[in-house]
């Protein structure tokens, strides 16, 4: 390729854009690490994406989500906190270095049960920096997520009637964005299409396990199922080594033994006649 005069080139302008097919994509755009290495090893950028829309497909919302997600979000806070104050030094807060505070919010919009917030915070999850938003409609639940989503929030959004071209316009708004943008979505969404650059379906796997397939990706298509454990953090220390396993499965029922042939029983008036 030829660069214009006075430019860089071609190359280096579409560095992180472009993909072979049968490689994933490694963009420019830094990524999150999910917490799971079996996942991100499958992940272009060898984590959740940013400046992009990531979409969770679910047989029940509201029951797998946090699972799966919570170490991913409790890393990004993590990333958020300014170094500690040395003794005798004062911390120097410039502009460019100190996090606005709405980069250290997580927005929910329109989650399907009541947020638990001890439970939030045993994930690693301060309630301090969670705002719930309860929409009235879907179309008011787009809204709220759209908005939130142009101010560079982080956004938890469970949108089960969205139609496709509506999970365009959140794709679109989410490529200025680059905190970590998730849309949950009914199982049956996956037959629909859908401009998110990153789709997972996810079901409970075996014991504590997660079971994870990544229906579309930048890169080669996934044919397989991920195997995640995701024993949450507040109920690992209370788990022993036998629970921690899946249960057995159940013996068979023993078949029943065959039924003998029932004995014929002579008639009453075929009895020989007993002489006296």
């Amino acid at each position: 390729m030829t660069s214009p005069p006075g430019g860089l080139p071609l190359e280096a302008q579409w560095q992180g854009r472009l993909w072979r097919g049968s490689s994933l994509s490694t963009a420019s755009d830094p990524a999150l690490p999910s917490g799971f290495a079996v996942l991100d090893a499958e992940l272009p950028g060898g984590g959740w994406p940013t400046r992009a829309a990531v979409e969770l497909l679910t047989p029940q919302p509201g029951v797998l989500e946090w699972r799966l997600l919570a170490p991913g979000l409790r890393a990004w806070w993590a990333g958020q906190a300014l170094p500690p104050a040395q003794p005798g030094r004062p911390v120097r807060r410039s502009r460019a270095a100190a996090p606005s505070a709405a980069m250290r919010t997580l927005l929910l919009v329109n989650p399907p049960h009541t947020p638990h917030l001890p439970g939030l915070q045993a994930l690693g999850l301060p309630p301090s920096a969670l705002i719930w938003v309860a929409a009235g409609t879907p179309a008011q639940a787009l809204w709220a997520a759209e908005q939130a989503i142009k101010a560079r929030v982080a956004v938890l959004a469970w949108l089960p009637e969205a139609r496709p071209e509506q999970i365009r316009r959140l794709q679109v708004s989410a490529l200025s964005s680059d905190a970590p943008i998730f849309l949950m979505r009914p199982e049956r969404a996956g037959q629909q299409s859908s401009a998110a650059s990153l789709r997972l379906v996810v079901k409970p796997g075996d014991g504590w396990d997660l079971q994870v397939h990544l229906l579309k990706r930048r890169g080669p298509a996934h044919e397989s199922w991920l195997a995640l454990p995701a024993v949450p953090g507040a109920v690992e220390p209370l788990l022993t080594a036998a629970k921690r396993k899946p249960l057995p499965a159940p013996a068979p029922d023993p078949a029943p033994a065959p039924a003998s042939p029932p004995t014929e029983r002579p008639h009453a008036l075929a009895r020989p006649v007993q002489h006296a």
